[in-house]
């Protein structure tokens, strides 16, 4: 099978084609233009030349004597040679010649037309006579009576005519030749600049690679976005588009122009490689990886992948609060253990009183605790996550306080349970991490409410730390107390905000003996 030709080779050919038609038609025109205005100049130079001997005194005078053909053969030569036309013929009314180049000729008929001349009328025509085809002008000598005396007939061979005209093909064929050759090169020029931007593709190629492009890119969960070295949109596909709301006409807009948190639209635009950032939007974590391009030492912008990682994190969210739990069961079932073998040990030494007591005093103790929980809570996952947190909050020594009106019985089963978790499994956490760094100026707790009311849900948590700046921007990713380098540091409350906001909730930050953070879920928030 042919390899078809690629499209700057396609283009190349037209484009010869084409300007060698161009020139060629050119050329034709220029030749019978040429050799029309030869044709008229003829015309006009023999015409000015018999006017100019019919009005002259001496052809009048020399009419006049016995041999006319003695005085006006050698001035006939004369103008003739001064001219530069092929013969002036001198005649008689009836056509006699009293001149011509040919003396032999003198005496003898003129061969042409003379009726118009004879008619007083001036007059060119193309005629054969003894010295060939000729353009000639025939005009008449008037006399003093006004009649016509003397016809004079000057021309120029047709053989003449073609001798100029060929003097003029040399430049015009340079002219076309130079045309030729700067069509061939600029042709040439433009389709080597189209190979290289085109890589040597055939058309049909490039057909069915845009049409692949276009299937791909609309295609493709993950968000596709180009940005071009000069900060702005040059493609942006369907699902990059939802992922960070972008208006249909995005394509020519600039990022800075774009409603995009400062941090992502410095990742779209940035000059060195991103991978794998995680940036917060309204509703939705992204995980952004931006790779500068280059093609032949020069930027071109950058290509932004854009993942949805919201789902993943919430997945991780829960599997980290089931972990917890775990965690939290294997802590209650060493401490169990233990326990155990203190009773065991009371029974052996026979203090079975002493055993009996501790042993139903502690499953008094965990009981309750279950009790209160899942009693308020009848929410799986949320009783999960808050005896995960009671648990931590044990071990690590601070009081984790659920308090009395905390009570989510009616909306239990229609709240998300996953964003729910996002809110207060990160405040929980940065509550306790918060009481325990304060634990040197009081005593580490925490105070947790959730609880359903008629307008949606309410949750609070409270802790005895030290207290926030209420002023400070403290749910934007990055934000954070923790030390530099500390992981998760800055992604906690970025969640919680963007949770609230994905189910138009509201979240307020007060200080009361240490951070407050109330957040209120709308009842449409709740499904």
């Amino acid at each position: 099978m042919t390899k078809p030709w690629p499209l700057a080779r396609q283009l190349l050919v037209l484009q010869l084609v084409l300007v060698g038609l161009l020139v060629g038609a050119g050329a034709v025109l220029a030749y019978v233009d040429a050799g029309r205005a030869t044709d008229d100049n003829a015309r006009e130079e023999v015409l000015a030349v018999a006017e100019t001997v019919a009005d002259s005194p001496s052809v009048e005078a020399a009419l006049e004597t016995a041999d006319p053909s003695a005085e006006l053969q050698p001035f006939a030569e004369r103008v003739r040679a001064d001219t530069g036309v092929d013969f002036i013929t001198i005649m008689s009314p009836e056509g006699i010649r009293y001149t011509h180049p040919d003396p032999d000729q003198i005496g003898k008929e003129f061969i042409g037309n003379t009726a118009k001349a004879l008619a007083g009328q001036a007059f060119t025509e193309t005629y054969t006579g003894t010295l060939g085809p000729s353009m000639r002008a025939v005009v008449p000598v008037f006399g003093i009576n006004g009649k016509v005396v003397a016809l004079v007939a000057v021309g120029i061979t047709i053989e003449a005519i073609s001798d100029e005209l060929n003097e003029r093909l040399l430049p015009l064929a340079g002219v076309a030749v130079g045309v030729f050759v700067v069509g061939v090169a600029g042709s040439y020029l433009v389709s080597d600049r189209l190979r290289r931007q085109t890589r040597g593709v055939a058309p049909a190629e490039l057909r069915d690679m845009f049409e692949y492009y276009q299937a791909i890119l609309h295609s493709v969960r993950e968000g596709l976005v180009l940005v071009g070295r000069d900060g702005r949109i040059a493609l942006c596909n369907d699902a990059a588009r939802d992922l960070l709301r972008l208006p249909a006409d995005v394509k020519g807009a600039a990022v800075a122009d774009l409603d995009l948190a400062a941090d992502l639209a410095a990742a779209l635009t940035a000059d060195e490689p991103r991978s794998d950032e995680l940036h917060l939007t309204d509703t939705r974590l992204l995980l952004v990886n931006t790779m500068p391009v280059e093609s032949r030492g020069r930027s071109m912008g950058n290509v932004v992948t854009l993942r949805d990682h919201t789902d993943l994190q919430n997945l991780t969210g829960e599997l980290d609060t089931v972990r917890g739990f775990a965690e939290s069961l294997r802590s209650q079932a060493h401490e169990s253990a233990n326990r155990l073998h203190a009773v065991i040990s009371l029974i052996e030494l026979g203090r079975t009183d002493r055993a009996v007591e501790l042993a139903t005093a502690e499953l008094e103790t965990a009981q309750q605790l279950t009790d209160r929980v899942v009693g308020s809570v009848t929410e799986p996952v949320l009783a999960a996550l808050l005896l995960g947190k009671l648990s931590e909050a044990s071990e690590r020594g601070v009081e984790l306080e659920l308090t009395a009106d905390t009570a989510m019985q009616e909306a239990a089963e229609d709240v998300d349970s996953r964003d729910l978790i996002t809110i207060l499994g990160n405040l929980i956490d940065n509550a306790l991490d918060a009481a325990v760094d304060n634990a040197a100026e009081r005593s580490p707790k925490v105070r947790v409410t959730v609880r359903s009311e008629a307008d949606g849900l309410f949750v609070r948590v409270a802790d005895s730390g030290p207290g926030v700046d209420e002023d400070a921007d403290i749910f934007r990713r990055g934000w954070s107390t923790k030390p530099d380098g500390e992981a998760g540091r800055g992604l906690g409350l970025a969640l919680v905000g963007q949770a609230v906001r994905r189910n138009h909730g509201a979240i307020d930050v007060a200080n009361d003996g240490g951070a407050v953070f109330t957040v209120r879920l709308p009842i449409s928030s709740v499904r």
